[in-house]
């Protein structure tokens, strides 16, 4: 409808022509009876604004009534369902002599039928929405090392996501700044992040696809850089060949990166500074010339690896990389017909520190096309932001943070977009700047592809873009405000470049609060709108676009929430599978969802054959009927070492061959045609060649948790320092500790208003539980060379029948800072002392409050060591020290116990305080150790590995 048809029916006069043998009814009475209605109109599962009447037009020549809804009524998503009941309820509320008439009902520019996504429809689907093209060429990226395929999940599909804004230069008040303010611990810059880069990228990866985001993912804030314009700068850069027959390296036609004086100023472009080089492709093997990029690590760690190249006009579709980490070798194939002259992720991988032949990266030209292969830059890690601001474009400050806290705008120029792209406002507004870039960037990426053909770009097939966000109100009640998601459809005539519907935009935000609806209804959670506006992160990407406002970062009841890392995981697998779902409709096929993490993991081993057994059960989602899990993929690492790529397992168990004196450490995936899970705990094995019995460390540590809170009716809050929680492996998301407590200054973005926070913490990067802490054991265990051990969950140890339990001559408890425990391990534990049994328990909690009791260990607690500087220990001839505060290396422990022993036992470590940090008892039935912290909190490694051999030696002399 035309923006005059719109005018003309709201003015247009109400009327109703005679009828025979009908009673005509007054126009304002058929207004107010859908007036009436419209004001009772709810959805119980949603929270709207008001629904309102913009309109009611009668034709009682006709006989039709058309009804235009707004408001919260136009801010539902619909269903088959709801529409039905709309139509239902508002005919009878009609005068019996108009319930006859034909009704349409109208919200948005559509008959309300038509705004059910076309995913839920049970019948004929709306064409104009749904794709009428497949992408079937080489993926822009692909793992050719990947153990497990999905191809009934997101194979070969290529998405645009962000995780909200970032820190960003202000023009105005000359400094760098958030877009958005410091509350409960965090902000929106840094807190959607922690739902993005840990949760939904990795699950969408898991199913196959291939993500860009213009934000930078990766957590690491060392870098090392190496390019060819500078060899020997951050690493070495070399080339090479195999035989004389082998094609020369030469310098490419067009520019490419070099990383130049850094900072940058706000006009750098350093993808144009320097030079790329390139070299004929071949088939043959003794042909092969190589690049290699060879980094000098500035610290041991996880570094994700980008690299870059140009796109020439013979570029080959499988360009072979090969990186060498840790774990061994991965090989990938990219296709360099594509995304040239930006960083171009491939994996994250375990480093070394320093220069070291397993920390490369080698391009060869070998590959089944004719063509050019181009190398350019490769760089690790994320680094901190280079890019320098001020009133003056030429000169200023960097935000002296990591990258990855920094906005878009940064990363484009960082990564060689057009300065057109990132700074649409030429330096003059960079928060709009920033706003824009992301759907600019996703357009200069995907123009030219088969999903964007009419506008220039690089060719990636980028066929959707979701903006995650979680900005959205306050309730001063105590309420959740819960999840919105936003599209736009009135722009570009209504078309994507590709020339289908937006309604495809508004079928994509519809479905992320539908499903939520469903996947969060255990939390009591609330989805409250789907809004049609226009949004630049909605309206500027030329390919369906959604932003989904998470949860309201403003408000304490979502972040009670927001800052659990299951919450977190529950919400990013409902947009995750959205994203299949969504992606599967519009191209018209069926998919299948990857299952969730499998549990009851074991490792047994057979010391006379030198094998480990390991068996472990899959998961099935009561939410998800296809996300059964079909085989499995095992993860090994040996040592120190990083894990492989991978082993295919068709069982829920296997057998693998151990070679003596040497730790290894497993996790497994479940997989399925929809991809593979997130995976197991890490669980490790070990047989000495003089082994003189086998030790089983269990893992009781599974704690994931939002830090500690206050609450009554005048504070509210978080409280870091007594307990900062436990987030899911590494987490960039704190800002600092909160300082505004008070109720009453709900909603205020001052010093003192409601969840005001601190700013000591940001670009920090933290560390939770990792789930691999057997193998810390494990290592002060191997030490003594007198024992072999294995390892268990604690859900497979308490179903173990008791007589293989009792079977080990040491059992090693790891509690960390776990604050339940199953009912009945204490009676297990017990159990194995009174069977004569060596048993050692670590955590700053087991014994708080009861959550063990277990006589046998001879201990109970005295009291919390709560002054965080009490974080040495002496005893056995060792000094060391624990992690109590917030960290990168581990887990905090903000309270750990001092121990008072009984019957017997006496004290065996002690605190700077004297008082008491572990106690031992060597008794005639049994010989126990507890230890009030946790022994993987030691922050030096070599007197970690003393204790336990220490441990060791007194509970089996």
């Amino acid at each position: 409808m035309s923006i005059r048809q719109i005018a003309i029916s709201l003015c247009f006069p109400l009327f109703c022509a005679p009828a025979a043998a009908q009673t005509v009814q007054p126009e304002d009475t058929i207004a107010k009876c859908v007036r009436n209605w419209m004001g009772n109109w709810q959805r119980p599962d949603m929270h709207t604004s008001t629904p309102r009447v913009d309109s009611v037009r009668v034709d009682a020549a006709a006989r039709t009534i058309l009804v235009q809804g707004s408001g919260g009524f136009e801010e539902q998503f619909f269903t088959e369902e709801s529409v039905e009941r709309a139509y239902r309820e508002l005919k009878a509320a009609l005068p019996k002599e108009q319930q006859n008439y034909k009704l349409t009902i109208r919200a948005y520019d559509k008959e309300i039928s038509e705004l059910i996504p076309n995913a839920v429809r049970s019948g004929k689907k709306d064409q104009s929405r749904l794709w009428d093209r497949h992408y079937k060429g080489d993926p822009w990226v692909k793992n050719a090392s990947r153990a497990f395929e999905a191809k009934s999940g997101l194979e070969n599909t290529h998405i645009a996501l962000w995780q909200s804004h970032g820190r960003y230069w202000d023009t105005k008040e000359n400094q760098w700044k958030w877009q958005r303010p410091r509350l409960f611990c965090t902000c929106e810059d840094l807190f959607s992040q922690t739902f993005v880069v840990p949760f939904i990228i990795p699950m969408l990866e898991n199913a196959g696809a291939i993500v860009w985001t213009p934000r930078e993912r990766d957590w690491q804030p060392n870098m090392a850089l190496v390019d060819n314009d500078n060899p020997q700068a951050g690493g070495t850069y070399s080339e090479g060949h195999v035989s004389d027959a082998s094609q020369p390296w030469t310098t490419a036609p067009q520019a490419g990166f070099a990383l130049g004086s850094e900072p940058y100023n706000a006009m750098t472009m350093p993808f144009q500074q320097g030079t790329a080089r390139c070299v004929q492709a071949t088939a043959h093997a003794t042909q092969v010339s190589y690049a290699q990029w060879m980094p000098d690590i500035p610290e041991a760690g996880r570094y994700a690896v980008y690299v870059s190249y140009q796109t020439l006009p013979n570029s080959v579709s499988d360009a072979r990389y090969v990186v060498h980490h840790k774990g061994g070798t991965t090989a990938f194939r990219v296709n360099q017909q594509m995304g040239g002259g930006t960083w171009v992720y491939l994996g994250t991988f375990d480093f070394d520190a320093g220069q070291n032949q397993s920390g490369r990266v080698v391009l060869t030209n070998q590959s089944d096309h004719a063509g050019t292969v181009s190398a350019d830059a490769v760089r690790f890690g994320s680094g901190m932001g280079n890019i320098q601001r001020s009133l003056s474009r030429l000169s200023g400050a960097t935000s002296d943070l990591p990258r990855f806290a920094e906005a878009a705008r940064y990363s484009a120029q960082w990564a060689g977009f057009a300065d057109s792209t990132f700074d649409a406002y030429e330096g003059a507004n960079d928060y709009n700047a920033d706003i824009q870039v992301r759907g600019r960037a996703t357009n200069e990426l995907a123009g030219g592809s088969i999903y964007m053909p009419n506008l220039p770009g690089r060719k990636v097939p980028l066929e959707l873009a979701v903006a995650f966000h979680t900005d959205a109100g306050v309730s001063s009640i105590d309420n959740l405000i819960g999840s919105l998601a936003i599209a736009t459809t009135r722009t570009n005539d209504g078309l994507t470049d590709a020339g289908i519907s937006r309604y495809a935009n508004y079928d994509l935000a519809s479905l992320l609060i539908s499903d939520l609806s469903r996947d969060l209804a255990k939390y009591g959670w609330s989805v409250r709108k789907v809004w049609n506006r226009n949004y630049g992160e909605t309206r500027i990407p030329q390919v369906p676009a959604a932003i989904f406002e998470m949860l309201s970062h403003q408000n304490f009841a979502d972040m009670k929430l927001g800052h659990d890392p299951h919450f977190k995981f529950d919400l990013s697998r409902s947009a995750y599978k959205t994203i299949v779902k969504y992606v599967a409709q519009m191209h018209q096929r069926s998919y299948v969802i990857q299952p969730l993490p499998v549990k009851d993991f074991a490792i047994s081993i057979d010391e006379r054959h030198s094998t480990a057994s390991l068996s472990w059960s899959g998961v099935d989602d009561p939410l998800e009927p296809t996300a059964r899990p079909t085989g499995y993929v095992l993860y090994q690492r040996t040592a120190d070492g990083g894990f492989d790529n991978g082993t295919p397992i068709d069982k829920d168990h296997c057998t693998v061959q151990l070679e003596r004196d040497k730790i290894y450490s497993f996790r497994v995936c479940a997989t399925n045609d929809g991809g593979q899970s997130f995976p197991s705990e890490t669980l490790c094995a070990y047989i000495s060649s003089n082994s003189q019995g086998k030790a089983l460390i269990v893992n009781a540590f599974t704690r994931l948790s939002a830090p500690a809170t206050l609450e009554n009716d005048s504070l509210q809050g978080f409280l870091l320092d007594d307990d900062p929680g436990v987030p899911y492996g590494a987490f960039a998301g704190f800002c600092g500790r909160q300082l505004g407590f008070s109720r009453s200054r709900i909603g205020s973005e001052a010093s003192d208003g409601l969840g005001a926070s601190g700013d000591e913490l940001e670009g920090k990067v933290v560390m939770g539980n990792t789930f691999d802490y057997p193998y810390l054991h494990g290592q002060g265990i191997a030490l003594s060379k007198r024992f072999s051990f294995c390892s268990a969950s604690v859900s497979a140890f308490l179903s173990m029948p008791a007589d293989e339990r009792n079977s080990y001559r040491m059992l090693d408890l790891i509690g960390g800072v776990q604050t339940d425990f199953p009912a009945q391990l204490s009676s297990a534990l017990e159990n194995y002392c009174q069977q004569g049994g060596n048993l050692l328990v670590s955590g700053a909690n087991t014994l708080k409050s009861n959550a063990l009791s277990v006589p046998s260990l001879h201990a109970t607690m005295a009291e919390t060591v709560s002054n965080p500087y009490t974080n040495q220990v002496h005893g056995c001839g060792l000094e060391f020290s624990i992690c109590r505060g917030l960290n990168s290396t581990s887990y905090a422990v903000p309270q750990p116990m001092s121990l008072t022993p009984s019957g017997g036992a006496f004290d065996m470590l002690a605190y700077s305080t004297n008082l008491s940090a572990a106690t031992a008892y060597s008794g005639s039935d049994c010989k126990a150790i507890t230890l009030g912290f946790p022994l993987e909190s030691i922050r030096e490694p070599e007197q970690r590995n003393q204790l336990m051999n220490a441990i060791v030696n007194f509970l089996c002399p």
